[in-house]
């Protein structure tokens, strides 16, 4: 599956679908961002269960300063809407890989439980 652009006006629908989804918060300026692209995009054909989007930090700066973008590339990984993994920097197509594998091996109904206990105590 190729990359999708992610917006402000899509992020909400996009993160908060079942399954896996990774965002790229990159900009067209970023030398790292342009050598974590091809890295992202292959991570995308070897995980089609997965939704992998790429948000331009110039393009939807309202949307990076509300989730406090403050280096790129920055990767999100979220799961049935709750966001597991934020790793900011070049991340080598083995640590993505790692990322993914462990992202879909957790078991959600104990981090659903966690975050409920966070929620209650916060």
């Amino acid at each position: 599956m190729a990359t999708i652009e992610v917006t402000g006006e899509n992020f909400q629908d996009t993160v908060s679908q079942d399954g896996i989804v990774l965002l790229d918060f990159w900009a067209e300026w970023c030398g790292p961002c342009k050598r974590f692209g091809p890295i992202f995009e292959h991570a995308s054909e070897q995980n089609p269960d997965a939704v992998f989007g790429k948000v331009d930090t110039e393009a939807n700066q309202e949307l990076s300063a509300a989730l406090q973008i403050q280096s790129i590339p920055t990767l999100m990984v979220f799961r049935d809407g709750i966001l597991l993994a934020r790793e900011a920097g070049l991340l080598p197509g083995e640590a993505l890989n790692d990322l993914i594998s462990q992202a879909k091996e957790l078991d959600m109904d104990e981090v659903r439980k966690q975050v409920e206990a966070q929620n209650q105590e916060g």
